[in-house]
């Protein structure tokens, strides 16, 4: 069954493991599946927060169009994380409103 931003790739000789990617393509973890029956990688798919079409070119909802891969919710998407140096004033104006 078609999942939503999940591929599939078959290598020859080598143990089968779920790469999760950021959406930059980062590799953030690898999970190996030898041992785990097609339910169990079904389920695992799920709970991960991937979306299952229905059909290959079935639409996808707009809230799983970056799922599972959100963007860390504290950063708008599209803008490079800041440093700590810039947050800071921000949080001088929080702790001294009078000034």
């Amino acid at each position: 069954p078609p999942s939503h931003n999940l591929e599939m790739k078959h290598l020859p000789g080598a143990d089968p493991e779920l790469v999760l990617l950021s959406h930059r393509y980062e590799e953030l973890e690898r999970i190996p599946l030898s041992d785990m029956t097609r339910e169990e990688i079904n389920q695992l798919v799920q709970e991960l927060g991937f979306y299952r079409k229905e059909t290959p070119d079935a639409p996808v909802p707009e809230e799983f169009q970056f799922a599972p891969a959100r963007p860390l919710p504290t950063l708008p998407p599209r803008q490079a994380p800041t440093t700590d140096s810039e947050t800071l004033p921000e949080r001088e104006e929080r702790e001294h409103p009078d000034l």
